[in-house]
């Protein structure tokens, strides 16, 4: 793990971290001292602590009760909870309860099809807590082998659902959502914002995830993704800007163009001839 003095430093202050939980936060399934003291120490340095999980709300309660956080985004981004002062964490979702109850039929038929049609797959012992997605275990309590992961995902997305594997779990879902839009999402409910802003700060804050989990790659590939992951942490859209062929090749367009507004020499003259 890079030490954090290493770390690229974004234009402005860290405004927080958004984490993974699952293999991120705990050793061999359990949250250790270390980590929560880590989450507590963050906090008292005036920095945002978000964990961000696909775990089900039913199981996240707690947690975002009793750790240092300032919410705790679920099931890939569909669902968090909000720390009151109370004491009882505040649930919101993405989707209505209208929706939500339309998925679930859904849900329950794609599982049922899945544990028929892929030998040794069975629920995620966390399902009952699930509101918004399903999950089937692999490595948590059971062993699935990669062709039938592999087989589990492609019944997922043939039923028109979204699909990811984690450390433990495939998670399928219906729905635009994902992790990375759950932290753009609850950046907005925290603090009333939306468009640019939004994206601002989610860009000064820090990503720490279990890249092998979440990336679903491994050697060379792991580092090149986390490469891309410190690199956007410090140059919004860096992928579009600096990696991806067709937006480097205008980056270089726009350089030389004869005609390039001077946008950053004169922003009020170019706001009044806009």
């Amino acid at each position: 793990m890079l030490d954090l003095k290493h770390w690229p430093r974004p234009p402005r202050p860290w405004l927080g971290v958004f984490t993974d939980i699952d293999d991120t936060l705990t050793t061999e399934g359990a949250i250790t001292a270390d980590a929560l003291h880590a989450l507590a120490a963050l906090k008292q340095a005036g920095l945002m602590v978000i964990p961000i999980t696909g775990r089900p709300m039913g199981w996240s309660r707690d947690f975002a009760q009793n750790w240092p956080v300032d919410a705790l985004v679920a099931e890939n981004g569909a669902a968090a909870w909000i720390p009151q002062a109370d004491g009882a964490p505040r649930a919101i979702y993405q989707q209505s309860a209208a929706e939500r109850a339309a998925h679930r039929m859904r849900l329950n038929a794609v599982a049922a099809r899945i544990m028929r049609e892929v030998p040794g797959a069975t629920l995620a012992q966390d399902s009952a807590g699930r509101e918004t997605d399903m999950a089937i275990d692999h490595s948590e309590f059971t062993h699935l082998p990669p062709q039938a992961i592999a087989q589990v995902v492609q019944l997922m997305r043939s039923e028109g659902m979204n699909a990811t594997v984690s450390s433990i779990h495939i998670n399928g879902w219906f729905g635009e959502h994902n992790k990375l839009e759950g932290a753009r999402w609850v950046v907005r409910e925290l603090f009333d914002i939306g468009g640019d802003e939004t994206e601002r700060r989610t860009h000064r804050a820090a990503l720490l995830v279990d890249v092998h989990a979440e990336a679903g790659v491994r050697g060379d590939r792991v580092r090149e993704v986390e490469l891309v992951l410190l690199v956007e942490l410090r140059l919004l859209r860096s992928w579009c800007r600096l990696i991806c062929p067709i937006g480097a090749l205008f980056s270089l367009i726009a350089r030389i163009s004869p005609r390039k507004l001077g946008v950053w020499a004169n922003k009020q003259r170019c706001r009044s001839q806009a």
